[in-house]
């Protein structure tokens, strides 16, 4: 199913729509600050272990970041953040960043893994920050790009939805995404260090 969603004020009747996708176990694929992603409820294992075949990854040792709505539910998957951290973050976010962050304990009884980090973002979009709150709780979030896709397949909402179609519940177009992934900045050593330049810009 493909649903437009308008990027400014998203309505309502659709982010309940989708949300309630998300409670069902079922996949989306939506806009971000950078390129089309697609993502599931955290606490739906299925869903979870489903995107894990699709990406052909190790559920155990992928790395998969979630997108929250806000600092407070960051902190319910992080060990406490030292304060140069959590003032870059505040500084960049909401923003095309994802952040590697020391995790919490809940987060390996999530994967079944040992996973002592995490990937954090708060993209600045209004779409999928109003579903995550309305959600209650992050969504997993994995880039649809792919090294074998043709440009249009990450940018374009409908040829993505002709393309995932069969494999995910909805489609959300919220208008012609961006073709630059996050740029990745790893916080959970000594130094803070940018490990993928994306479309953010980061002076440390």
């Amino acid at each position: 199913m493909l649903i437009r969603i308008h990027p400014n004020n998203p309505d309502q009747r659709s982010i309940d729509q989708v949300v309630k996708a998300l409670k069902d176990g079922e996949l989306i694929i939506y806009p971000t600050d950078t390129i089309y992603a697609m993502g599931c409820d955290i606490y739906n294992n299925k869903a979870v272990e489903k995107i894990a075949r699709i990406k052909r990854v190790n559920l155990k040792k992928a790395n998969f970041s979630f997108i929250c709505h806000d600092f407070k539910q960051v902190s319910s998957f992080t060990r406490p953040l030292d304060n140069r951290t959590f003032k870059l973050m505040k500084h960049l976010l909401p923003g095309p960043y994802t952040f590697i962050l020391p995790a919490n304990s809940s987060v390996p009884k999530l994967f079944k893994n040992n996973k002592k980090t995490i990937g954090i973002r708060i993209p600045n979009n209004n779409i999928i920050l109003e579903i995550v709150k309305e959600l209650g709780n992050p969504v997993l979030t994995t880039s649809i790009k792919d090294t074998d896709d043709i440009v249009e397949y990450t940018t374009d909402p409908e040829l993505i939805h002709e393309k995932y179609e069969d494999l995910v519940s909805i489609v959300i177009d919220g208008g012609f995404g961006g073709n630059e992934p996050s740029t990745v900045i790893d916080c959970t050593g000594d130094d803070i260090v940018i490990i993928r330049q994306g479309k953010g810009v980061v002076e440390l």
